[in-house]
């Protein structure tokens, strides 16, 4: 079943394997995809993989990320070259999905160069700096972009677009209550929190003939935040609006390690690229990594590491009559076969996997049982600084 050919939204695929939004930091300075980035997407699809999901592509400029070199989608003038990538993925009769973000609070006024902006002014932990609460005439122009972004997206060959609407990212920050503390026609009932999304999807329905996907955090662990059972209504709503496929995660960027689990804090990684340890002159950092490795395995980490977001897939499954894919340490074929025989999701997907062995779908059809990756997420960290690549035992030979 996981390796046989079949269809999501009308797209054909070679297997259920899909390769999960991954921001890899290979856009050119005006966030097209750069030729690192194709020959990267090229030798996946090479590789048999059944679809790619891009990273995040920010629709407007207040929505780009705070990492660097974050693909845009914002401007014709990266059309060209967005269509050299979906040209080069669909020489192996691969289908490729944009992935449409704007970054909300989760990103800083110094990176954007402009106040960021969210439904409502909540502290961010990591990124502190006040968000401006958009007005209704900048809630329309943002649902105007996401749907100009998706509009470029079909000129340049994509096969769907993806809504980042998980992890705290603006659209996460609309469903949430935690993130949107509004009392007009934007907040307070689950219906009012969906509206901006909804008019999202019905917008690119208008103007594009490509299907729309959706990524969402089921449970994003915030007070008074999203659980499953919101999850599961806004589930409905969306696809009454026109939604062709849920993918299924967790969390927010404030929440650490719990999107991208971990048995423990990758502190070599954290001193090395996050922001301020990253900084500390050299003399600190050899008294307080030590002191923060000592530390670490007092530190409690999300659990479990593995299929943790199967549960809350099959849950969404149950109410809703469109594909449902999962993506949470989904690591092993076993499981990957068990999850979708009892019918928990229709696909699954992964991330970390693909960023250790590329070629792993390859090495899954040849018998290796499951993927190489051991969930250290140095590969989460580095992303803050460089392209995203693979760490595992390379930091302090470096």
């Amino acid at each position: 079943m996981l390796f046989n050919e079949t269809v999501i939204t009308g797209i054909r695929v070679k297997n259920r394997i899909i390769r999960s939004a991954t921001h890899d930091g290979l856009a050119d300075e005006n966030g097209a995809p750069c030729d690192k980035l194709i020959a990267k997407y090229e030798r996946l699809a090479k590789c048999e993989i059944g679809c790619i999901i891009t990273g995040y592509a920010a629709v407007s400029k207040n929505g780009v990320s705070p990492y660097p070199r974050m693909l845009k989608i914002y401007d014709d003038s990266v059309i060209e070259k967005y269509k050299e990538l979906t040209d080069a993925v669909h020489r192996y009769h691969t289908p490729v999905v944009l992935q449409i973000a704007h970054c909300g609070r989760q990103t800083s006024t110094r990176a954007i160069g402009m106040q960021k902006v969210a439904p409502s002014n909540v502290l961010h932990t990591f990124y502190p700096d006040k968000a401006k609460e958009l007005t209704d005439a900048e809630i329309y122009g943002i649902i105007d972009d996401f749907v100009s972004a998706s509009v470029r997206a079909e000129k340049a060959g994509f096969d769907a677009v993806q809504l980042h609407g998980g992890h705290g990212y603006l659209l996460h920050d609309f469903l949430s209550p935690y993130g949107n503390r509004r009392k007009d026609t934007w907040g307070g009932s689950l219906e009012n929190r969906c509206r901006i999304v909804e008019l999202i999807i019905k917008g690119i329905k208008e103007k594009t003939n490509l299907p729309v996907w959706i990524k969402l955090s089921a449970e994003d662990n915030r007070k008074g935040g999203m659980n499953i059972d919101s999850s599961v209504k806004i589930c409905k709503i969306l696809e009454a609006a026109g939604c062709d496929a849920i993918e299924v995660s967790c969390g927010t960027v404030q929440d650490g390690m719990n999107t991208m689990r971990s048995e423990l804090m990758p502190m070599d990684a954290v001193f090395r690229y996050r922001e301020p340890c990253a900084s500390f002159p050299k003399l600190l950092n050899k008294i307080a990594l030590p002191a923060a490795n000592l530390v670490n395995p007092l530190i409690k980490q999300p659990k479990p590491l593995e299929n943790f977001n199967v549960d809350n897939a099959a849950k969404i499954k149950m109410n809703v009559s469109i594909p449902v894919i999962v993506v949470g340490g989904i690591h092993k074929t076993d499981d990957m076969e068990k999850i979708l025989f009892e019918g928990k999701a229709d696909f699954v997907s992964m991330c970390r996997p693909f960023i250790c062995e590329p070629d792993l779908v390859l090495k899954l059809k040849s018998g290796q049982s499951e993927a190489k990756c051991i969930m250290c997420n140095y590969c989460g960290l580095v992303i803050e600084k460089e392209p995203t690549r693979c760490l595992y035992g390379k930091i302090k030979h470096e």
